[in-house]
């Protein structure tokens, strides 16, 4: 009991999966908070927007809206998880290295630590309890279903 809790073998469990829908809920709805923050304001922003790329304020704007609004609906149910994430972590590698690069690190600590934690959990990926969980299995169901044809 004690080795499976200081050495746990089983990578998906119901516990692990739990905890990987916990961390998409909370993370999720606090990212899309920004988003729609953004995105009710985006005639005022879209003027005075930061334009890391180069390829204008309001389609930078539009593109940060996309990563913090848009993929947090998908991360948070856990569809197409790995490339919905992709968005958002950039969204924070901009923030945090080009926007606030001369900011001091409490003007950027936020940024960092959604990177950080969404780094981690891509790689931890979505857990038992996410759409793509079901797809999963539906596929490898189908699948194994016509090996027995």
């Amino acid at each position: 009991m004690i080795y499976n809790f200081l050495f746990p073998t089983k990578p998906n469990t119901t516990k692990v999966s739990l905890l990987l829908l916990a961390v998409r809920i909370i993370f999720g709805i606090l990212l899309m908070n920004h988003g729609i923050q953004k995105w009710s304001n985006f005639q005022e922003l879209s003027a005075v927007f930061p334009d890391p790329l180069g390829i204008g304020s309001p389609i930078s704007l539009g593109l940060a809206i996309f990563g913090e609004l848009v993929c947090s609906m998908a991360f948070i149910v856990g569809f197409l998880y790995r490339l919905a994430m992709i968005p958002m972590i950039f969204t924070m590698i901009v923030a945090f290295f080009i926007v606030h690069a001369n900011d001091a690190f409490a003007v950027k600590e936020m940024a960092f630590i959604y990177l950080i934690v969404f780094i981690i959990i891509y790689i931890a990926g979505p857990g038992k309890f996410s759409i793509d969980h079901i797809i999963g299995n539906e596929l490898q169901r189908r699948k194994s279903k016509s090996y027995k044809k």
